[in-house]
């Protein structure tokens, strides 16, 4: 009876928008553009401006960044979808972020500055030498954005497009690519930050007025958790299957071994891919090495660590009110009813969260929702975009061009970003096929992320890791995972009711990819500690700063790739009788250039300067675009380069501070614990 009359009341069909809500999106595209051209003004003419943002940014932005790079548009269809069908189990995945965020602060971020990096496939090429483990994970990263994440959202994004607005979806997603790429290229991790931290005000507010509103039309809590339990639809009621109907652990946490989200895979298997995402994922870490100090880094930490306590009050909870107002299409069960009434066999809880926005937003405040969801596509589209042209142009473009000048990094990472959005596009047909898309690219985090977070935690923590072991800690993972993914999908799913079709062997249908993701970190980290075991280790001179234990150390760290290099050079001119003045200026010549921070402090290209001919307008509005027009050639002494660079490597805190963090850590972990007990 609910669901007659809730569609009877503001109920949009078309685009026949109430011109409320197109004043609400207008005016949510100006400000945002807005903040975009005005940020973007900042931190230009340099590689680390464009890349960390100049390393300025305060606590509350990065912690608002950590929050929305996060929760995108997958986030309101997929957590209220998972509330929908499933209950409050998905929470886990929530609560879980914020204990590995304070790790992220604590642990990963004080050791990443004090090394000096940019990005996570640098730290490790720095810590272990050589460059094969370095793009390796560069490459595995930009295929992890292109097909998994961008992926994701456009996915998530087509569902509330075609259900709410019913526009045409290839000029919805071209649109909103064209205004993330824009942003990208324009503004690069400043103008990303400065508008993640407004995209995230508007996603908490609109998201908060939708949970009011749902608590009030469905009775209030308690209302809920008995409501749930009795939303069985229509074709369940008069039929003898099974399906629709609520499983009686929806309301726990902690659930049973044989159950979608068994508590030792919630605990354990989601611990591993949690460190692999928050503290080795481009970009997540980025937003961390963007403070200004590693206080900062710790309160954005912080603040991230709070902000995801509410996705199971805005999200998760109204997916659950929406199977409860409308049972017959959320909660529906019957593959053919469910075929036509969303496209998909397997169940429509995908539309929770829009169907509550039409049926329940008022005029005006329905416009602010699309927003929203504009803003969560968009969020994390412009963080995926800035942080895989960081990865694609310090990691591989400088492998092919080792002495490119500061300009043509900048302009290849724009290009780039065009590349990323172009190949988003073209996967849009693949999006709108992808039944199982969400429930796909969880599986391929626990089948590719496992590998990757092993050799991060003993790479940080184990001086005895060296290159052979982490390369073949990585390889060996990467083949049992690919091998797992391989055999679980080689089987067709099948809908409710049908489950007895499935001919999949135990060893894949008994082994939850939590458990499995458990069970590829193990494997991978013994791997990788035999392999260390039997081979040279790590000179001591080559870790300074670069662990754990070391992260203080204020000696003269040695880089392994260049005294390699060097190494050869000798030999080299020994060979062909060259003296040893000259190879010793041309070596330390081009030790300068790989010096942590040189690209932020000293431009390697002249670009302005007397005598230059005057510049076309054309050529002039480009740089401008590109952020390069302020590029010019400065002269610096090797001792003030030296304090900047130890400036920027600094992880001292005021003691004042670094309490302050500490206490808030500890509430904020207390907090997560007893929501976590309570729901358990």
């Amino acid at each position: 009876m609910a669901n007659a009359s809730i569609a009877g009341g503001t109920n949009v069909t078309g685009t026949n928008l109430h011109y409320a809500d197109i004043i609400v999106i207008v005016l949510y595209f100006v400000i945002v553009l807005a903040i975009g051209i005005w940020s973007s003004c900042r931190n230009r003419g340099s590689v680390g401006g464009y890349f960390l943002a100049g390393r300025s940014m305060h606590w509350i932005p990065v912690g608002a960044s950590l929050f929305a790079s996060n929760i995108g548009s997958g986030h309101f269809i997929g957590l209220a979808g998972s509330g929908a069908a499933s209950g409050i189990g998905i929470a886990v995945f929530e609560l879980n972020a914020i204990f590995v965020l304070m790790i992220l602060g604590w642990v990963f971020v004080p050791v990443y500055v004090a090394a000096g990096v940019y990005t996570m496939p640098e730290y490790l090429r720095k810590r272990f030498g050589g460059q094969r483990i370095r793009v390796y994970l560069a490459v595995l990263a930009l295929l992890l954005y292109i097909f998994t994440k961008i992926s994701a959202d456009l996915y998530a994004g087509a569902v509330f497009i075609e259900q709410s607005l019913k526009w045409n979806l290839y000029a919805s997603v071209l649109l909103l690519l064209g205004i993330a790429a824009l942003f990208t290229i324009t503004g690069g991790l400043t103008a990303v930050i400065w508008t993640d931290f407004i995209q995230t005000i508007i996603m908490v507010i609109g998201a908060f007025v939708l949970m009011i509103l749902s608590f009030t039309k469905v009775g209030g809590y308690q209302a809920v958790k008995d409501g749930y339990f009795e939303a069985i639809p229509e074709t369940t009621l008069y039929s003898n299957a099974t399906c629709g109907i609520p499983a009686s652990y929806s309301y726990n946490l902690m659930r049973g071994m044989e159950t979608d989200l068994p508590w030792t895979g919630a605990i354990f298997g989601l611990m591993v891919s949690a460190i692999w995402y928050w503290c080795s994922d481009q970009v997540i870490v980025q937003r961390a090495l963007a403070a200004k100090d590693l206080s900062h880094a710790k309160g954005g930490t912080i603040l991230a660590g709070y902000l995801k306590i509410l996705p199971l009050w805005l999200l998760v909870f109204p997916g659950m009110i929406a199977r409860i107002l409308f049972p017959d299409e959320v909660g529906c069960a019957d593959p053919a009813i469910c075929k036509a009434l969303c496209g998909k066999e397997r169940g429509c809880t995908d539309i929770a969260y829009p169907k509550l926005v039409l049926n329940l937003m008022p005029d005006g405040a329905r416009g602010l929702m699309l927003a929203v969801m504009m803003a969560a596509l968009m969020s994390s589209l412009t963080s995926i975009f800035n942080s895989g042209s960081t990865i694609f142009t310090m990691d591989i473009w400088r492998r092919i061009r080792k002495h490119a000048s500061d300009m043509e990094l900048m302009i290849v990472g724009r290009v780039f970003v065009l590349v990323l959005a172009g190949i988003g596009i073209a996967w849009i047909p693949i999006v709108q096929s992808g039944a199982e898309l969400f429930h796909y690219i969880q599986a391929v985090t626990s089948y590719l992320s496992p590998p990757v977070c092993a050799v991060y935690v003993l790479a940080i923590f184990w001086k005895r890791t060296n290159e052979q072991g982490a390369f073949w800690g990585l390889m060996v993972g990467l083949v049992t995972g690919l091998i797992r993914f391989g055999w679980e999908y080689a089987y067709p799913p099948y809908p409710c009711g049908q489950e007895y079709l499935d001919t999949k062997p135990s060893i894949i249908s008994s082994v939850h990819y939590l458990h499995f993701g458990c069970i590829l970190f193990v494997i991978s980290l013994i791997t990788t500690i035999v392999i260390s075991l039997f081979t040279k280790p790590i000179d001591d001179k080559y870790l300074i700063r670069l662990t754990y234990w070391s992260r203080y150390d204020k000696g003269e760290r040695v880089d392994i790739d260049e005294e390699e290099k060097e190494g050869a050079k000798v030999a080299a001119m020994e060979l062909e009788g060259r003296d040893n003045e000259g190879m010793s200026k041309s070596s330390s010549a081009e030790a300068v250039v790989d010096q942590p921070g040189d690209s932020v402090v000293n431009s390697q290209a002249q670009l302005a300067g007397e005598g230059e001919p005057d510049k076309s307008k054309c050529r002039k509005a480009g740089e401008w675009i590109c952020g390069i027009e302020n590029l010019k050639e400065e002269e610096i002494s090797p001792e003030d380069l030296k304090i900047l660079t130890d400036k920027a490597m600094s992880i001292d805190e005021k003691p004042k501070w670094r309490r302050l963090c500490n206490i808030n850590a500890v509430i904020l972990m207390c907090l997560a614990i007893f929501v976590w007990a309570f729901f358990a």
